[in-house]
């Protein structure tokens, strides 16, 4: 049996020796490869940087508004009644005192005639009264009357000059009332609005006419509430015609509305024009500008705006290992192409305004040009 076992092991080591090599060889193959991989250099990503310096910076805001009368008022007759002229139209200019318009005047003159009328009957039963009370007064003297009868007559008397008062004082109503036919403008001013017809029955107190009075004049503007959460330089505003830029005035802020417009959600600001052009007439338009206070801000371009998840982002960039560090920041104002930093910069960082799109954090940069 041992004699028959030495043969075979003989034949079976050399196969296993080989088995064992090819082993090493794959072990070594493999080792190599790990090795390749792990000498790759990590390439430094090419970006554009700037140095972050706070910069004095004053904001200015212009809005687009409408030049209106100091002064308005609505126009309307005090009587009710059927229009029988129209003497002026939108845009004309009036003086005090001239007529707009007329009513039928037939009712108002019916009434004028009927209080006349009655004037002379209380005048009539006056003086038969006086006579009567002096006829009652001779009397009573002389001992021919009774003081009943005398109270009677003085008491007719009082009462005769009370009717008498009483229609005079109607007189004077339906006198008015006749004169209210006539609508007369109540200052010097342009008529901005009209709305009453030839043959239209209009009732009292209707508005018909509005009336611009001349004088001041106001540039009024409808802002956005969120215009008044930066601090302005001054009250004074910087007026422009919009079609005639070269026309130009200045103004100060006089009042501002304390409630927001329901409907367009703003704020009516009215401003003070100074010895307003001739050319700024009523309903023109004119661009308003005013300056906010100056302010250190921190300005960069839209470029270098990223975001660390909800929150806005720059990168930085760590000037002792040239690596890439994502920065949240607060943002103060968006504008066109660039972007205001409240807070989380610091004047002297370096800050990626170019290829921070494809960055990671940790990440070597270069400076594009060489600079790194």
């Amino acid at each position: 049996m041992t004699i028959q076992a030495h043969p075979i092991r003989t034949v079976r080591a050399p196969h296993a020796a080989r088995c064992v090599a090819a082993a090493v060889l794959v072990s070594l193959a493999l080792t190599g490869c790990n090795d390749h991989s792990a000498q790759t250099p990590n390439r430094a990503a090419l970006v554009r940087t700037a140095i972050v310096q706070p910069r004095e910076r004053q904001a200015t805001i212009t809005l687009t508004g409408e030049v209106q009368a100091r002064f308005r008022a609505d126009l309307s007759f005090r009587v009710s009644g059927r229009v029988v002229a129209r003497a002026v139209d939108v845009g004309a200019h009036v003086n005090k005192g001239d007529v707009l318009a007329r009513l039928d005047p037939a009712e108002q003159a019916a009434d004028v005639d009927a209080a006349t009328a009655a004037v002379a009957s209380a005048e009539a039963q006056l003086r038969v009264a006086k006579a009567t009370f002096e006829r009652q007064k001779a009397l009573i003297a002389s001992g021919f009357t009774t003081r009943t009868v005398y109270d009677q007559a003085q008491e007719g008397l009082r009462t005769a000059e009370g009717v008498l008062e009483a229609a005079r004082a109607q007189l004077g109503t339906a006198q008015d009332a006749l004169g209210y036919t006539v609508l007369r403008a109540e200052a010097d001013g342009v008529v901005t609005a009209r709305n009453l017809e030839v043959g239209q029955v209009v009732p009292a107190a209707q508005p018909l006419f509005s009336l611009a009075q001349d004088g001041e004049r106001d540039a009024v503007f409808d802002v956005y509430e969120s215009v008044f959460l930066g601090q302005t330089d001054s009250r004074r505003v910087t007026l422009a015609l919009v079609s005639d830029p070269g026309v130009t005035a200045t103004g100060e802020v006089r009042e501002i509305s304390p409630a927001i417009d329901a409907k367009s959600s703003t704020i009516r600001v009215k401003v003070s024009i100074d010895n307003p052009p001739a050319a700024m007439t009523l309903g023109s338009a004119v661009a308003g500008t005013v300056k906010a206070k100056p302010l250190d801000e921190i300005v960069l371009p839209w470029s270098a705006l990223m975001a660390a998840g909800r929150k806005p982002a720059v990168w930085t960039v760590d000037p002792k290992t040239q690596t890439a560090l994502l920065k949240p920041v607060t943002v103060g104002a968006y504008e066109a192409g660039q972007v205001l930093i409240k807070a989380g910069l610091e004047p002297g960082e370096r800050v990626v305004v170019d290829g921070g799109k494809l960055l990671s954090v940790g990440q070597s940069v270069a400076e594009e040009g060489g600079r790194s």
